[in-house]
């Protein structure tokens, strides 16, 4: 996954901003993102702390890296079964 050029503390005070009152169309050059990645941040990020934020990031990180144990083991079982299925 590509890593983001801001970090979670500016996130959140981009969306605080347009919260706060901010037209996009300010936030978008005061900040220097797009429209769209303002309307991701708000659907993600809406009513979020910093520490509610960083917690995200790392639960997601953390889901991330299960999904691909977990797809590492399936495939060694599955490798397994074909093993022991060829040999009978």
């Amino acid at each position: 996954m590509k890593k983001s050029r801001f970090t979670e503390e500016q996130i959140v005070r981009v969306v605080k901003a347009i919260e706060g009152g901010m037209p996009i169309a300010d936030a978008v050059r005061q900040f220097g993102v797009s429209r769209a990645t303002i309307s991701i941040w708000r659907k993600k990020f809406a009513g979020m702390e910093v520490s509610d934020a960083k917690r995200l990031k790392a639960l997601e990180d953390e889901n991330r890296r299960l999904k691909r144990v977990v797809a590492d083991l399936t495939l060694d079982k599955q490798m397994l079964q074909d093993a022991l299925s060829r040999k009978w």
